[in-house]
């Protein structure tokens, strides 16, 4: 039986234990910074590199505007000096059972920007909302 890359249109997100569904999550990347170092008496004349501090993105997430649904807006509206709910999200890539294949876990998120539908007289779209969080810590588990 042939082997095919699992398809990218099937997710949940998890957010204060509500599966919440999205059109498009985007952000999914950790980078870490490179350290370079040489001491005088090194016999090499070039620096060493070894791993330094990881960086995180913003994580951009999309979905429909539902009448009555105001969680984004709740959320963003926690935001004072200094302070703001964080949320532990965990956001799953799933196969043909529902089952996660893939999972991001997102660590200490809090809302950055929170953005309305654009108005369109003749659009024939769906009006779509998008939250963008920062964070503080991302991992990835690839489930057997």
């Amino acid at each position: 039986m042939a082997q095919y890359p699992i398809p990218k249109f099937h997710f949940q997100v998890e957010w204060g234990g509500a599966k919440i569904g999205f059109t498009e999550v985007s952000g999914l990347d950790v980078s870490t910074d490179v350290i370079e170092y040489r001491e005088g008496s090194s016999p090499e004349y070039h620096k060493i590199k070894m791993p330094g501090m990881q960086k995180f993105s913003n994580i951009t997430m999309k979905r429909g505007t539902f009448k009555g649904d105001n969680d984004f807006y709740k959320w963003y509206n926690t935001i004072a000096l200094n302070t703001i709910e964080r949320r532990n999200l965990i956001i799953s890539l799933l196969n043909e059972n529902h089952e996660p294949v893939v999972v991001w876990k997102i660590k200490n998120a809090f809302p950055v920007k929170v953005q309305s539908t654009d108005l369109k007289a003749d659009g024939n779209e769906v009006a779509i909302e998008t939250i963008e969080i920062a964070h503080e810590g991302l991992t990835i588990q690839n489930e057997a």
